[in-house]
């Protein structure tokens, strides 16, 4: 199974363009500009939240992930892994050890080495059943620059950085069927 797990990561190096997704106009939050003042003192309001980052197209909330996205990983694609299944690559420029380290402390779990050549790292994140499931419910982490190689391809054209050391595949438990 862990083999077929790997097998999954290492096909994850397709060319995909992701589109930018336009911000909403306008802004939740702004008054609009025919807003007359008045004489009356306003009261005084908090300041408008920041708008959270706008996701690319596929990316999941975290909500439906179950896990914390390392802060500084970036969403590359998600793919269908069968039977209601997808699993979710994301790529960072952070060191294979650090990003281990981040979920053991996050997860407060040890997650199993499974391979030591190339480096990946599993965390369970549920139990596995196999009538139901593709995959085990997990977060697995891979170094990319193992043995001399450059990263992992960024496969958005001319996006930065150029090459991610190290990938996160997110396989998050599948949703509850109501019975």
């Amino acid at each position: 199974m862990h083999a077929t797990l790997l097998a999954m990561i290492l096909a994850g190096g397709t060319s995909i363009a992701l589109a930018q997704v336009p911000q909403p106009f306008p802004k939740p939050g702004r008054q609009p500009a025919t807003a007359k003042p008045t004489d009356q003192p306003q009261p005084v309001t908090a300041a408008p939240q920041a708008a959270p980052a706008p996701q690319a197209p596929g990316e999941p909330a975290e909500g439906v992930l179950g896990v914390t996205v390392y802060p500084a990983a970036q969403f590359i694609t998600s793919y269908d892994a069968g039977k209601g299944q997808r699993y979710y690559l994301y790529g960072t420029t952070a060191s294979f050890a650090e990003i281990v380290q981040y979920y053991r402390n996050t997860l407060r779990t040890r997650g199993d080495l499974i391979f030591e050549q190339p480096p990946v790292h599993q965390f369970d994140l549920g139990r596995f059943r196999e009538q139901t499931m593709a995959f085990p419910p997990s977060v697995t982490v891979k170094d990319y620059t193992w043995g001399g190689t450059k990263g992992y391809l960024n496969p958005t054209p001319g996006a930065q950085p150029q090459r991610y050391p190290t990938i996160i595949q997110i396989v998050p438990n599948p949703p509850v069927v109501a019975r």
